[in-house]
């Protein structure tokens, strides 16, 4: 014998559906916010007064700044404008995933002659290294380089 489908299954199908949908939503909701700050500076308005004059001087330097990640070495080549290796000073350096600042770790970069060189240990996929240099000067570089782990 077989039941008759009432207004009750299909209230209950409904709302099974939905709070399925709900929860799964909340979840990935709650993950999101729990695992990245969204915050690049305190006073993006205070940034944003210097920007163009910050911007104008760190091109100035005429920099070639690259950064790569091969066999659980970070380096970065700070090249001037005539191609030869420069010296910096690196006051902030953070290496972490793009999506989740638990990971995030401060190399601790040594000078070799030409480049900067740092162990570090991660997972395979994308990560960004965001670094600021100062020049002798006093200049003041930053820039984010996405790299890829594998």
């Amino acid at each position: 014998m077989t039941r008759e489908f009432t207004g009750w299954h299909m209230l209950a199908l409904m709302v099974g559906g939905f709070g399925i949908i709900i929860a799964v939503n909340l979840t990935l909701a709650w993950n999101a916010i729990a695992t990245f700050p969204g915050l690049e500076a305190r006073n993006s308005y205070a940034v944003s007064q210097t920007f163009q004059a910050d911007r104008a001087a760190q091109n100035a330097l005429n920099w070639d700044v690259s950064a790569d990640i091969t066999g659980g070495v970070l380096t970065v080549d700070i090249l001037d404008h005539r191609g030869v290796p420069l010296q910096a000073e690196i006051t902030r350096a953070i290496l972490g995933q793009a999506t989740n600042v638990n990971m995030d770790t401060v190399p601790e970069f040594s000078w070799t002659g030409t480049q900067y060189t740092a162990p570090v240990t991660m997972t395979e996929g994308y990560w960004n290294l965001r670094l600021e240099l100062i020049a002798p000067d006093g200049t003041k570089f930053r820039r984010r380089f996405p790299l890829t782990a594998k």
